[in-house]
């Protein structure tokens, strides 16, 4: 104990990168419409500086806090409460775009299904380290971890959000497989999540045509498909070397969101190739890191909890760009670090302060 601790560098730069580039890209994606809608060219550009400022506060005081604390069961059993509360409370809130996501301070939202990705993965570490040794007793191991995760799924599906309670599943999913969980497990939940999953995606019309847009975006370009079709042509139009940034054509209200959902496809617009496979380096960076860090950390609850944090931040960027390119039907799920929005930018940066005061006591030098 008498080496000095280090974070790793690696992943501290790829973080600081992509929230760098957000800075830039969300001014370049959002000036044009925000001078339209509110007369304030800089006004999604002031919020993001704001939010990335408060966000790299809290990784760096996140990095000072011993990963240990988050161990304790009244932490823990706080974090799954509070969360709860919030998920419920926030379905009496106002609804914003037919959904009702946020909770409003001011001008900024703070959504609450954010938080209980981070406080699943701790809750589900916790577990995992105590009853790892036995995963497939199913009562014994597996139903308090399906209770606690089906209960934050279950209220996050009802405000409706069907992307960001998939990424809680997949979550779960993912630790408990690195448990060992056995094979036969997996094929059985397969099963059963597959036509649940289809129910869910079939049982509202919204979901329904985005569905069959992502599939014939051209049976309706100037409705269910235009999205997708503005995305294509800002990804194909970009080229190799994109058309310099604030030269996008795109942004200009023809791609919906162009600062949030959809910036890769800004991204790939003025920096084209290059600047759109610098992103994705940066995201494989912090996959790879992550992943190492997770596999160096001296306990079973600090190996979960970053192969937790690593696995959130590297489904929400594959989901993201895989939207962006027309690979999977629009879910609504920010790009981690880069899209414009505060709750996903300030949760995932503190997530990589937790991740970076795990890798701090590594079994050997980052």
């Amino acid at each position: 104990m008498a080496r000095k601790l280090k974070s790793d560098r690696v992943l501290f730069l790829a973080t600081l990168g992509l929230v760098c580039l957000s800075i830039v890209m969300v001014w370049s994606a959002s000036a044009v419409v925000a001078m339209e809608k509110y007369q304030e060219p800089y006004r999604f550009l002031i919020k993001q500086v704001m939010w990335a400022s408060l966000g790299l506060a809290v990784l760096w005081g996140a990095m000072g806090v011993d990963y240990h604390r988050y161990r304790e069961p009244r932490f823990i059993w706080a974090c799954v409460g509070v969360v709860a509360l919030c998920l419920v409370a926030v379905l009496f809130s106002p609804p914003v775009n037919n959904a009702r996501r946020w909770f409003g301070i001011g001008s900024l939202g703070i959504q609450p299904s954010e938080l209980a990705k981070l406080s699943a993965i701790f809750f589900i570490a916790w577990m995992l380290e105590k009853r790892a040794h036995r995963i497939n007793d199913v009562g014994y191991a597996l139903l308090p971890i399906a209770l606690i995760v089906g209960l934050l799924v279950g209220l996050i599906l009802l405000e409706p959000d069907f992307g960001t309670s998939m990424s809680l599943v997949l979550i779960a999913g993912v630790m408990i497989f690195a448990a060992g969980l056995s094979y036969l497990y997996l094929a059985a939940a397969g099963g059963m999540l597959i036509p649940v999953a289809l129910f869910i995606m079939l049982g509202a019309d919204y979901r329904k045509r985005r569905l069959t847009a992502f599939m014939h975006p051209e049976n309706d370009p100037q409705g269910s498909g235009f999205q997708l079709i503005q995305s294509l042509i800002a990804v194909g139009t970009g080229g190799v070397t994109g058309k310099g940034l604030m030269q996008g054509v795109q942004k200009m209200f023809f791609l919906p969101e162009p600062h949030s959902d959809f910036i890769y496809a800004v991204i790939s617009e003025e920096l084209g190739l290059i600047g759109a496979t610098v992103v994705l380096i940066c995201f494989l960076v912090i996959t790879w890191r992550g992943l190492r860090v997770a596999s160096r950390a001296p306990d079973m609850f600090g190996a979960f909890v970053a192969l937790g944090l690593t696995t959130m931040v590297s489904v929400q960027a594959l989901v993201n760009i895989s939207v962006v390119l027309g690979l999977m039907p629009t879910k609504g799920i920010p790009l981690p670090f880069v899209s414009a929005g505060g709750s996903s930018l300030l949760i995932n940066l503190l997530g990589m302060g937790v991740l970076l005061n795990i890798s701090r006591h590594a079994t050997s030098e980052a």
